[in-house]
């Protein structure tokens, strides 16, 4: 009897070690890394980016207040929404943002009374798919990402009350729901300064269930039941389903800084598919491009470390580009606010990133910094030399200089 528990623990080592070796690279990374920090001491300044490479938007759950660019922080253990977030760091803030949140019982709309106790326990952060327990709703809500799109998975309790609350943001924001397509549709005007006044990050959420009712929201404040469509300095919206224990109401959710229309055209990336398809998919896209290195160490911290810095490395500077109906790409300029043909790649520093993410870039992805090197050209052509003052440019705050220093760059060599 012994020896049969000897041969059994032998066989599980084996399968256990087995079981390592199949590990890919983007099982190393770690999205939480340099989220412990703070406005007084930094750790990283970053928060968990849930996102394809070099994706146009990215999605984090936010324990931050509405504004603030610590947007996440690992010591923090409440969830007041989830964010579809462009933002490069905490210094230059946010632009575009609007968020999502589930919550069940009262119809409440503040972001203090709709947050939501969670613990790290129950949560699962990889850069293609987050997980998270909602512990105040007995709610949990899933994400999986594409460039331009998202899909959320949202698990009830049985309640009649089951509220998913979209927060435009305040700063000029619109929300319109559409009953009769299950949908929502808005924009923010969010930004950190320095963009044109016709700006707009135009977003669709298209939900899988009927809405029970709808509240309309209005300069924050909840407004009349069913009414379609608010524009105020801060509007939402709160739709109402009643659920049975254990079930799923799904959402897929688009956005385009170009139309309404090229939303619902973006909203393609995940029109067709399931959660696990696009989920699968994203795990797919993060291995093709964390497999480009392989590391050879023993040491699986030393892999965890370099995976999840690679990671990093491969999120910035994101698409600003879409892809319009006839497969052509464009993008809205942020210099002239004009919709343009071509690449757009934005949130960039170049401070010494030509002696080190450029390089990396042209090494191993080249494609990749083909369309970047293009889209610093169509930041050149943007604008007219001379016509506008630099500091009109860029996406607000630091933002500005990258683009100042390309546009200035290409000026002197063109």
């Amino acid at each position: 009897m012994k020896s049969k528990s000897v041969f059994f623990l032998l066989l599980l080592s084996v399968y256990l070690v087995r079981g390592q070796d199949k590990f890919e690279s983007v099982d190393y990374v770690s999205i939480l890394v340099g989220t412990q920090s703070k406005f007084e001491l930094s750790n990283g300044n970053t928060y968990p980016v849930i996102a394809l490479p070099w994706a146009m938007n990215f999605w984090t759950p936010q324990t931050g207040k509405m504004g603030d660019g610590w947007i996440y922080r690992y010591d923090a253990d409440k969830i007041r929404g989830f964010k579809q977030t462009h933002q490069p760091s905490p210094w230059m803030n946010d632009y575009g943002q609007f968020s999502i949140m589930p919550i069940v019982g009262k119809t409440v709309f503040n972001e203090e009374e709709r947050a939501s106790w969670f613990s790290h326990k129950a949560e699962i952060a990889k850069p293609y798919y987050y997980s998270v327990y909602l512990a105040d709703y007995d709610v949990t809500t899933e994400i999986t990402p594409t460039e331009r799109a998202a899909i959320f998975r949202f698990t009830f309790p049985e309640t009649e009350d089951a509220n998913l609350i979209i927060d435009a943001f305040d700063k000029g924001s619109s929300v319109e729901v559409l009953p009769e397509k299950n949908a929502i549709i808005g924009y923010t005007t969010r930004n950190s300064g320095g963009v044109p006044d016709n700006f707009k990050n135009h977003f669709v959420i298209v939900f899988d269930k009927p809405f029970r009712t709808y509240f309309d929201v209005r300069d924050a404040m909840i407004g009349k039941k069913k009414a379609d469509k608010t524009q105020s300095d801060h509007s939402g919206a709160i739709v109402k389903f009643k659920t049975q224990r254990g079930e799923q109401i799904v959402a897929r959710v688009a956005s385009s800084f170009i139309s309404y229309d090229q939303a619902w055209q973006n909203l393609k990336e995940v029109e067709s598919k399931s959660f696990e398809n696009v989920k699968q998919e994203g795990r797919k896209s993060w291995n093709e491009v964390l497999g480009k290195v392989e590391i050879e160490d023993d040491n699986i911290e030393n892999k965890r470390t370099f995976y999840s810095t690679l990671y990093r490395s491969t999120l910035f500077p994101r698409k600003f580009y879409e892809i319009d109906a006839q497969g052509n790409a464009i993008h809205y300029s942020p210099y002239n606010g004009q919709v343009l043909p071509g690449y757009m790649y934005t949130d960039t520093g170049f401070w010494d990133t030509f002696r080190s993410l450029f390089p990396l870039l042209n090494l191993m992805y080249p494609s990749v910094n083909k369309e970047i090197q293009e889209g610093l050209i169509n930041t050149y052509k943007s604008g007219t030399p001379g016509s506008h003052d630099w500091e009109q440019f860029g996406f607000g705050g630091g933002r500005c200089l990258p683009e100042r220093v390309a546009r200035l760059r290409y000026r002197n060599a063109l």
